[in-house]
């Protein structure tokens, strides 16, 4: 969760007991707390595709604004996925480890065995028992040959998850190749039309929105500085808040998390100077 002021600079300097949390209407409390002080966890999650071309053209040397933009202690980690995930490296402080991962990646040509929503599963799967403020970065085209069951689950696991995702958007390249005498980008086939670029655009706003994240499409290198730039404010300038679900009824709930006017008097009013963003809704575990 991030706050913001009327100017949309992050608010530091918070506590958890500036912070309310309702469950579907009913304020419930605080289990854990994470100030944005602590150290955030950052997953890269990286498609070993055809987005290659586009990396190696300069969106994945713009990932360095990222690892240049957080703090000294936050750690990082490199995942590759096509077919399935593999870690490149664990979460570590040194950032030059990270940005020496870069070189370690090595891509597939083609659509063939893209499994980005089994991909996003697994790293749901590895997050679990890291503690802290912890975030994906999912760079992708969003092309996706998961099960088609996978979608739904990983809908599912990522509203009841405690990981933000963040999704940049990897098809400009491919949608608008670059000018003559430039890297080649191979067009898509024949079974990869505008309608289903639209379909993987709408598929990465989605799995993003699940966990009150942001979903970006940006064209060029100056775009992926910015987008990367302000992906390590948000990592950096998280609030993690935690509370246990009042029932076990596989349901979702609705999440409304307010300042505590007691502090921030204008925080709650209207045209308040704060702006809190988080996930609107969790999905209850179910009965045991």
């Amino acid at each position: 969760m991030i706050v913001t002021d009327a100017s949309g600079h992050f608010v530091e300097g918070l506590h958890r007991g500036d912070f309310h949390v309702f469950d579907n209407g009913i304020e419930r409390p605080l289990t854990d707390f994470a100030a944005i002080e602590e150290p955030a966890q950052v997953l890269l999650l990286i498609e070993a595709g055809p987005a290659v071309y586009l990396l190696e053209g300069g969106h994945l040397q713009a990932a360095y604004a990222l690892l240049n933009g957080l703090s000294t202690a936050d750690r990082v980690a490199v995942v590759k996925y096509a077919e399935s995930p593999q870690a490149i490296l664990d979460f570590t402080p040194d950032k030059q480890a990270a940005a020496a991962a870069f070189d370690q990646l090595r891509f597939n040509l083609g659509f063939g065995s893209l499994n980005l929503s089994s991909s996003v599963l697994k790293a749901l799967e590895w997050l679990a028992n890291v503690a802290g403020k912890k975030s994906i970065v999912l760079l992708t085209t969003g092309v996706d040959t998961s099960p088609s069951n996978e979608f739904a689950l990983v809908i599912q696991r990522l509203r009841a998850s405690d990981v933000r995702l963040l999704t940049v958007s990897l098809t400009a390249g491919l949608r608008n190749p670059p000018p003559a005498g430039k890297k080649k980008v191979p067009a898509a086939n024949s079974t990869q039309t505008a309608q289903q670029f639209e379909q993987a655009e709408q598929l990465l706003k989605r799995i993003a929105e699940a966990t009150g994240g942001r979903a970006y499409f940006p064209v060029n290198a100056k775009e992926f500085n910015a987008v990367y730039a302000e992906i390590a404010q948000i990592v950096r300038h998280e609030y993690s808040l935690a509370f246990a679900p009042p029932a076990r009824d596989g349901l979702l709930h609705s999440i409304e998390v307010r300042v505590d006017t007691a502090q921030n008097p204008a925080a709650n009013s209207p045209g308040s100077p704060y702006r809190v963003n988080h996930r609107q809704a969790y999905l209850a575990p179910g009965p045991r």
